[in-house]
């Protein structure tokens, strides 16, 4: 892994430019975790130090317990950002210590890890633990060394099932995994460097770390990196498109017929250019108030603008307030109760001396008790009930709100909180009142919250832009052009395993897939790593040392059964990890020295092998004997870390998951389908390992770490989709694989094609609200 000191000068100041200004990412797509938890000289464990460059701060995690986690609030406003989005990237600049084993960040509700990042420094692999949508836990592990003491830049894109990991700005991994389902309930709690107050430190800096809510946010970190492929999620929708437009289709050519016909009917007539808005028709030069925009029809094209509204002073007893189908505010009666406003309307409760609760209404100038009705029975437990400011009654955790009823209209959408509904913008727009209940489009353009580079023109469209190249330029991607292409003409300094991106002015070199490096050098990258002391020369491919075979060096090699061996006659071959020895037989005049890795060693000589500083080896009598350190627990000069069982310090014991079972160093234990092992006071968790399936439908049955496959696709809860096989449900409507509908005649029955077959069933929890 080539340093940060080995970067281009151009790569560098590309890289501090987009940590330093945000390379014009919007605010309201990016989590500045640092910078929101305002991390300081008062956290205990936590340091403010020097960072791979000056554009941000970097903090110092040390070993000593500590506890951060963001405050309820803070933590909410990031899940408002993240929760239901499937298109995301994580981005962090590292330092990690050596051989530790600790979590980046973690968002977690009790057992449940809905997004959690890890780096171990014991496996040298990283490990990404989410939650599916069938509300599953799993865990990817991609083998790579963050812990080595050396900056690294991390980023970590999702998009739908499709994952890429980026780290230095190359591409690492790329791999199809099951979609994480981030629909984060309430209590679910935001931690940094660690998994809680008892587990999972890191150990090391950080610094600019960040989640983007965009699609490939990795550009933000590494510009330079090419744009131009459609995401998975982009793919998903526009599978999700095709099958809207199927019904879309039926219905328009029924219209077009009936148009036609009624075309045929016209006679000579005189048309005037009219403008349609919401199925209304306006003639020229006629004015209508839409929302929150004045609008006018001027040669049959609409125009609108946003809507002033005037500030009115109101008689006494009233105050301005929005009401229905008006955009502005106007007059309406209030009550003053308690030293509050209210509206006519609006509801209040107050709590009696007996603890009865009370119901008032604004009517007539004054608050109005009014008789409550019989509550509904909740199906929650009370633990899960919530009580309501406005109501007598109430309901369960997770309530729709917003199906009772809500007033969010022009580009705006109902959203539910924990009490009651809000309304929100959706993306690419922004609120024209305080309620977000009108919404407008964003100029990104006119606003400076683009991507759009040199040579570029920026082209705003609804909720997003586009980025047009000037006459004479040509396109690099999405957002750059240039007049001259160094990568067409092979005028670069790439290396041969590189890949070349022309930039304004030069160009950038990227290590391919299976390389790592700056660019104009690039190595071979083993993705399982080169065991023995081999060598990776090629992407995946092991240069093994004598002795060893295999595609990772894992084998070693029998010299005394295949005769590679040059032991003379009087002496017998016996084969050892990586080579042989030549051993005197019993009774022979031998010297007693011994042979070991082409070096002699003589007779009752110790010493330990270079590769395994755990295994200590003696020459006995032309014998060469080899085994693991005894661990001597009463010698105080023993080897810790071949020894772990020997620590006998309280800081080196591990805490179990559950809070109630303490674990000495060296110990190991399953939980959760987990193997897990306490080493000096660090806990290191990885899957357990699996068989390799290659069946089309798989479930994995309860209490079981392991999935199973089956021949029925209805009982499958895993499937390995086939986007050519497809189902025709009850109307003879062609359905994709992995698509679901309500059948026909029915409000319970949902039904879902599984590559070519129709799996239906009836939802009880839809039957119980009917």
């Amino acid at each position: 892994m080539e340093s940060p000191g080995c970067w281009s000068a151009l790569g560098f100041f590309l890289f501090f430019l987009s940590s330093a200004v945000g390379f014009g990412v919007d605010p309201s797509l990016q989590i500045d975790v640092l910078g929101e938890l305002q991390l300081g000289e008062s956290v205990a464990g936590v340091l403010q130090v020097q960072g791979l460059h000056n554009g941000s701060k970097a903090f110092f995690f040390q070993g000593a317990s500590r506890s951060v986690k963001a405050p309820p609030e803070k933590a909410e406003l990031f899940f408002q950002k993240l929760r239901n989005k499937h298109e995301f990237t994580i981005l962090v600049s590292l330092k990690q210590t050596r051989l530790n084993s600790g979590v980046i960040f973690s968002v977690h509700h009790l057992d449940h890890r809905y997004l959690e990042l890890e780096s171990s420094g014991h496996r040298n692999e990283i490990r990404l633990h989410y939650r599916s949508g069938s509300h599953r836990s799993h865990t990817e592990v991609f083998p790579y060394i963050l812990a080595d003491d050396k900056w690294h830049r991390l980023s970590l894109a999702i998009s739908a099932s499709h994952l890429i990991l980026h780290v230095d700005c190359n591409k690492i991994y790329e791999r199809v995994v099951e979609k994480p389902y981030l629909d984060l309930p309430v209590g679910t709690t935001f931690w940094l460097g660690q998994r809680n107050s008892a587990h999972g430190y890191f150990k090391g800096i950080m610094q600019d770390v960040q989640l983007l809510v965009m699609p490939q946010g990795f550009i933000s970190q590494c510009p330079d990196l090419n744009r131009t492929c459609p995401t998975c999620n982009d793919f998903h929708g526009l599978v999700q498109k095709i099958m809207e437009l199927q019904d879309i289709l039926a219905k328009t050519s029924a219209k077009l017929s009936r148009a036609e016909q009624r075309m045929n009917r016209l006679d000579q007539c005189y048309c005037e250019r009219t403008c349609t808005m919401k199925g209304a028709t306006y003639r020229e030069f006629e004015s209508w108030t839409d929302g929150c925009k004045n609008c006018t029809c001027m040669n049959g094209t609409i125009q609108c603008e946003a809507l002033i509204c005037s500030l009115s002073d109101c008689p006494l007893n009233s105050a301005p307030a929005y009401i229905d189908d008006k955009c502005c505010k106007e007059c309406q009666p209030i009550c003053v109760f308690e030293g509050k406003t209210y509206f006519e309307g609006e509801r209040e409760t107050v709590r009696s001396n007996s603890g009865d609760c009370i119901l008032f209404e604004c009517k007539d100038y004054k608050m109005q008790r009014i008789v409550k009705s019989d509550c509904p029975v909740l199906n929650c437990p009370e633990s899960q009930q919530i009580s309501l400011s406005n109501s007598c009654c109430k309901v369960c955790k997770g309530h729709d709100f917003c199906s009772e009823g809500h007033k969010c209209l022009e580009n705006s959408f109902c959203r539910n909180l924990e009490d009651r509904a809000v309304c929100s913008c959706r993306d690419g727009f922004r609120a024209l009142r305080e309620d977000n209940a009108y919404c407008e489009d964003a100029d990104e353009c006119a606003e400076g919250r683009h991507y759009c580079r040199e040579n570029t023109m920026c082209v705003n469209t609804p909720g997003s832009f586009m980025c047009i190249c000037k006459t004479g330029y040509i396109r690099i991607d999405d957002y750059s052009c240039t007049e001259h292409d160094e990568c067409l003409t092979n005028q670069h300094s790439c290396d041969e395993n590189a890949l070349c991106f022309n930039t304004v002015g030069g160009h950038n070199c990227v290590c391919k897939p299976g390389f790592t490096g700056n660019g104009t050098v690039c190595k071979a990258f083993c993705k399982d790593g080169c065991r023995n002391g081999g060598a990776c020369i090629a992407s995946n491919v092991c240069a093994c040392p004598q002795g060893f075979t295999g595609p990772s060096c894992e084998t070693d090699i029998d010299e005394c059964a295949t005769g590679r061996h040059s032991c003379a006659n009087d002496t017998i071959c016996f084969n050892l990890d990586g080579g042989y020895d030549c051993r005197c037989p019993h009774g022979k005049n031998c010297t007693g020295d011994c042979i070991h890795e082409g070096k002699i060693k003589h007779n009752g000589q110790i010493w330990v092998l270079e590769n395994d500083r755990c295994s200590v080896c003696s020459c006995q009598s032309g014998y060469v004997m080899c085994r693991r350190m005894v661990c001597d627990c009463e010698n105080p000069t023993v080897d810790l870390f071949c020894c772990p069982e020997c620590d006998p310090r309280l800081s080196s014991q591990c805490l179990h998951q559950s809070g109630e079972i303490l674990y000495n160093s060296g110990d190991t234990w399953v939980q959760n389908c987990q193997q897990c092992r306490c080493l000096q006071g660090e806990v290191d968790c990885w899957p357990l390992p699996c068989p390799d399936m290659e069946c089309e439908f798989s479930t994995l049955p309860e209490n079981e770490c392991c999935p199973h496959c089956v021949t029925d696709p209805c009982q499958a809860d895993t499937i390995r989709n086939d986007i050519t096989k497809t189902c025709l449900d009850e109307t003879n409507v062609v359905r994709f694989t992995g698509s679901s509908w309500i059948k026909h005649g029915t409000e319970c029955t949902l039904c879902q094609c599984k590559n070519g077959h129709v799996c239906c069933s009836v939802d009880p929890h839809c039957l119980q609200e009917l």
